[in-house]
């Protein structure tokens, strides 16, 4: 027998192949289109090598015809075994043959027809007298193709297993092994060192097959028999309704098991309850909120009248509102507290183990917090999700989890009658062959009802069972879906009609896709569009995998252009707009292509992505922020302006996140690789960012150095006039001036920033400005009376976000206790630390709230008050290694700890600030100072005390900051009374009352006005 041509057709019906030009197939009649082997798809299939054994120097010297004859013989053998289990050969290549399972139609048990085939030819070697070697593997490959039937590793991982065989011995891949385990007796093999291989390759020696399940399928399933699961998601319902209370009910089961089904079943009768419903997508880091704002799009407009919402208000508006993710968190769960008090609420969120980080903070931020709303949290999700959240739900009183099992067999048999009766024994085949997975009765059942010939066999794989389905839809149809697929689990009409414009009968062709149950009608994102939902994910994963990675190069592209002109009201636009451009131009890469399109390509992708983590960053989900820009940056070459210009910020998210190694490193490169192609503003963007990086984590840090570089970029920036990097210029150094005690200096360059950066639009710096203002305002020279006057000036300048309440909070109460309103500084702190909670501000909690809370106490008179705030900033800065921050705090826990006589307890906290204290910060060294000297007059030492006093009176004489100039000059007096030099200290406490008095600081002035007397 010749061998077969490259160009040989495949019979789409029986698998035959035929010569070219074939019109109709010469093993079953049917006819042969142009389409049975042109259209070019990727397809999960199993490759047979087969190769004799020393065939060449046995046919040396042989006659001709015998050769034929055994040659004819063998090959005859080899195609009636390999096409017997529905396997199509490749071609012989003299003594070698090859053959696909899998082609031109995929079978669910692919993997176990070519093992099959595999030991009943090495059986039949003896027989005609000849010995050989087999190697099997399965994996994708692109079939289709006018070159070969088959495209891809997966072909030449088979011919090298093959020739690592020995005499007799057929070696299978570990693929292969996985779907067939338990049909097939193995021996293990050490990995095998193959050619073109980096890697040894697990392989394993087939010996038998000797049964027909080919791997042991866990029991998967959804609604039919979930009484008891149906009966605590009941309860967990009515617990909430009883208490008052939010409750977190999470379904987990792997795909298919039933999680949507036992849902429906229960919201269909909660008539009770406003039912509210979000999905997660699978796709885009850093789609964080889509389900968020699918929920509150159907909450009634009356719902978001009350205060704390604006965060979420913002995000249906689409507006770039500078907020943090601990602010939506807290204004999402106030909205769903606000319905609940009239009715009760089940919040539903789909398949939560695609959600990001910060959308799984907002959940449990919910579960946890939530107090006085009938409120219940119901969440699907693959056990996945515990791969990623160990802890979901554990240790919470409101919370439940339940891992939905396999259906029962009397449950399978329900669930298929349901589905339509089908002959009993039909039935039993289906349920044998499902396992009790829902997901499988349903699509056999529907692949039988298709197909029509009552064949049922046991899938390999669910991806198998659903790329057979596909593979049985009409070239339209299967079309349709592919195009559908590229938008994702839900898509929409006008979508495919764009990205198949030759298909006329799409609405045709989506009908019947969801008579066949592959789609179903959804609730469109565009109006005047309809929309579709594929059943399961892996209906859309089957069908988007069997796309080649060109064509899908080419329909994402075609999709965002779509998008662009579609899509203008669609929130996280940018996103979704970027990840299509971002699949284009990787697929496109991985094909080899570098060209301009390319080039073009990734940098419409980048900057896309660049403006979504903008718009994350902006909001506060810093984490979002830095797989935007890290994906962003990965797309654009390395001395390209467009990069430069995103690496400064993906520095400051890194930050925002404390991966501060990894911000010192990526802005170092950033400022070396600018400078090198001569970007002067991108060089200044790196070095602010890097000065902020080095002033808090660079144990070598100074202000004098810190300033020489900030000015350097200043007159960069104003060269170039560019007010967005001035504004961070000026900022950064207005934070500097408020660390060395320069508040005046501070509050001006503060206010200059924000001016700045609104002129330019960078609302994240005029907020970030508007809150470095109040520092200096609360510690500068400005009058108590005054200060608080310009509070009501800048709150409404911060639109209520949640985050710059809390430093507002924190100096209003720090204002009403200098004044001596103790009672509202407590209840005004205390609103303050309950906030930075809810919202996660740890940072701000220790270093702000904490130490805010330790100042109240101190002055009230409340020494052990003073100490319990300060010691849980100071263990707090200490666990997260905030060592700029906690150099300020620690010496305050010493003096607290001094003021109650306890000089040993207060070394540990001396010692660390010595060690990350920086010369500059006029604050911190006061403080420090001021330590140091009540140590010194504890443990004896007059003179040291009165000497470590005058140091701080001068460092505080030096700047502006009036409570700790006078705070400093107490302490001196002490010391002075000490020695005995009590005219000395009365000087020096009526110089202390006189700026008590400047500052309004009214409870420290009566405080020494009593000691003058």
């Amino acid at each position: 027998m010749a061998d077969e041509p490259d160009n040989a057709v495949a019979c789409l019906t029986c698998g035959a192949v035929n010569p070219a030009g074939s019109r109709f197939c010469n093993s079953c009649g049917a006819a042969l289109t142009e389409s049975a082997g042109a259209q070019e798809e990727r397809k999960l299939v199993s490759v047979l090598f087969v190769d004799l054994i020393g065939y060449t120097a046995q046919s040396d010297g042989a006659d001709p015809e015998d050769v034929r004859e055994v040659q004819q013989l063998y090959h005859h053998d080899a195609r009636r075994r390999i096409e017997r289990y529905g396997g199509v050969l490749e071609k012989f290549i003299g003594d070698a043959v090859m053959a696909v399972f899998g082609v031109p139609a995929v079978h669910e048990d692919d993997a176990l027809r070519a093992v099959r085939a595999a030991v009943e030819m090495r059986d039949a070697f003896p027989s005609l007298g000849c010995q050989g070697r087999i190697g099997v593997t399965t994996g994708e490959v692109v079939t289709g193709t006018t070159e070969r039937l088959a495209t891809g590793d997966a072909v030449n991982l088979a011919a090298r297993l093959e020739q690592a065989a020995a005499p007799g011995e057929i070696l299978i891949g570990d693929s292969t092994f996985r779907l067939t385990r338990d049909a097939i007796e193995i021996e293990e093999v050490p990995p095998l060192a193959l050619k073109g291989k980096a890697e040894p390759v697990v392989a394993h020696r087939l010996l038998s097959v000797g049964g027909d399940q080919a791997y042991a399928r866990r029991l998967d399933t959804p609604m039919v028999g979930r009484a008891t699961e149906l009966g605590r998601l009941r309860d967990a319902f009515g617990q909430a309704v009883r208490d008052g209370s939010c409750q977190l009910f999470t379904v987990l089961g792997a795909a298919g098991i039933g999680k949507s089904r036992l849902m429906l079943e229960f919201l269909a009768t909660r008539d009770d309850a406003l039912i509210l419903r979000g999905r997660c997508v699978a796709y885009g880091d850093g789609i964080t909120y889509w389900p968020v704002v699918e929920v509150a799009k159907q909450l009634p407009a009356a719902a978001f009248d009350g205060a704390g919402t604006e965060a979420i208000a913002a995000l249906l508006r689409d507006e770039d509102l500078a907020t943090s993710r601990e602010e939506i968190a807290y204004a999402f769960r106030k909205l769903l507290e606000t319905v609940a008090s009239d009715r009760a609420v089940v919040c539903v969120f789909d398949d939560i183990h695609w959600g990001e980080e910060t959308f799984l903070d907002l959940v449990e931020h919910v579960a946890d917090l939530s107090r006085d709303a009938p409120i219940l949290l119901l969440c699907s999700a693959r056990p996945e999700l515990l791969d990623r959240r160990p802890g979901w739900s554990g240790g919470k009183v409101n919370a439940t989890t339940v891992l939905l099992e396999p259906l029962r067999p009397e449950d399978a048999d329900a669930m298929i009658e349901s589905l339509g009766r089908v002959d009993p024994t039909l039935a039993d085949r289906i349920r044998e062959a499902a396992e009790g997975n829902p997901l499988f009765v349903e699509q056999m059942l529907a692949l039988v009802k298709e197909s029509g010939n009552g064949d049922v066999v046991v899938p390999p794989s669910i991806q198998a069972l659903l790329a057979a389905r596909l593979d049985q839809l009409e070239p339209s149809e299967r079309a349709v879906l592919e195009r559908g697929s590229v938008e994702g689990r839900v898509f929409h009409r006008r979508a495919v009609e764009a990205l198949a414009p030759d298909e006329t009968g799409v609405v045709a062709r989506l009908t019947s896709l969801v008579r066949k149950e592959l789609v179903r009608p959804d609730k469109p994102v565009f109006s005047g569009d309809d929309a579709f939902r594929f059943r399961h994910m892996l209906i859309r994963d089957a069908a988007y995998d069997a796309l080649p990675k060109a064509i899908r190069a080419e329909l994402h592209e075609r999709f965002a252009e779509w998008l662009e002109s579609h899509g203008s009201d669609l929130l996280e636009l940018d996103e979704i707009l970027g990840y299509h451009l971002e699949q284009a131009y990787v697929f496109r890469r991985e094909l080899g292509a570098s060209g301009d399109a390319e080039a073009a390509l990734a940098e419409r992708a980048a900057g896309y992505l660049g403006s979504s983590g903008h718009r994350a960053y902006a909001r506060g989900d810093a984490p979002a922020a830095v797989r935007l820009f890290r994906r962003a940056a990965a797309l654009l070459p390395t001395e390209s302006s467009e990069r430069l210009k995103l690496l400064p910020s993906l520095g400051d998210a890194l930050i925002e996140v404390g991966a501060w190694d990894d911000a010192r490193a990526l802005l170092t490169e950033a400022e070396a690789t600018a400078r090198s192609i001569g970007d002067r503003g991108s060089a200044a963007e790196a070095v602010v960012a890097l000065v902020f990086v080095e002033l808090h984590s660079g144990p070598g840090a100074s202000h004098a150095t810190a300033r020489a570089a900030l000015e350097r970029a200043t007159r960069v920036f104003e060269e170039l006039d560019d007010k967005a990097g001035l504004s961070r210029a000026i900022g950064t150094a207005a934070m500097i001036h408020t660390w060395a005690g320069q508040s005046g200096r501070a509050l001006e360059e503060m206010e200059r920033a924000a001016r700045l950066a609104q002129q330019s639009g960078d609302r994240m710096q005029e907020q970030r400005s508007l809150a470095g203002i109040l520092i200096p305002l609360t510690y500068g020279p400005l009058p108590v009376d005054d200060v608080l006057e310009r509070l009501d000036e800048i709150e409404p300048r911060v639109e209520s976000a949640a985050r710059l309440r809390v430093p507002i909070l924190r100096t209003r109460a720090l204002l009403e206790a200098m004044q001596g309103r103790f009672d509202d500084a407590r209840r005004l702190i205390a609103d303050a630390d309950t906030m930075s909670r809810e919202l996660g501000l740890e940072t701000t909690r220790a270093a702000g709230v904490l130490r805010a809370a330790g100042e109240i106490e101190l002055l009230a008179g409340d020494v052990s008050a003073a100490e319990r705030a300060f010691r849980e900033g100071y263990e707090t800065l200490e666990r997260g290694q905030d060592w700029g921050h906690l150099a300020s705090v620690a010496p305050l826990f010493a003096l607290a700890l001094l003021a109650q006589g306890r000089v040993d307890e207060a070394e540990a906290p001396l010692e660390l600030t010595a060690r990350w204290i920086i010369d500059d910060d006029t604050d911190a060294q006061i403080s420090f100072l001021r330590a140091r000297s009540r140590r010194a007059a504890l443990t004896g030492d007059p003179a040291e005390a009165e000497a470590l006093a005058r140091r701080a009176v001068e460092r505080a004489a030096k700047g502006d900051d009036l409570n700790a100039h006078a705070d400093a000059l107490v302490d001196l007096a002490e010391a002075l009374e000490l020695g005995t030099r009590r005219d000395a200290a009365a000087a020096a406490l009526r110089e202390a009352l006189e700026l008590y008095e400047r500052k309004g600081n009214v409870v420290a002035a009566q405080r020494v006005r009593q000691l003058v007397r």
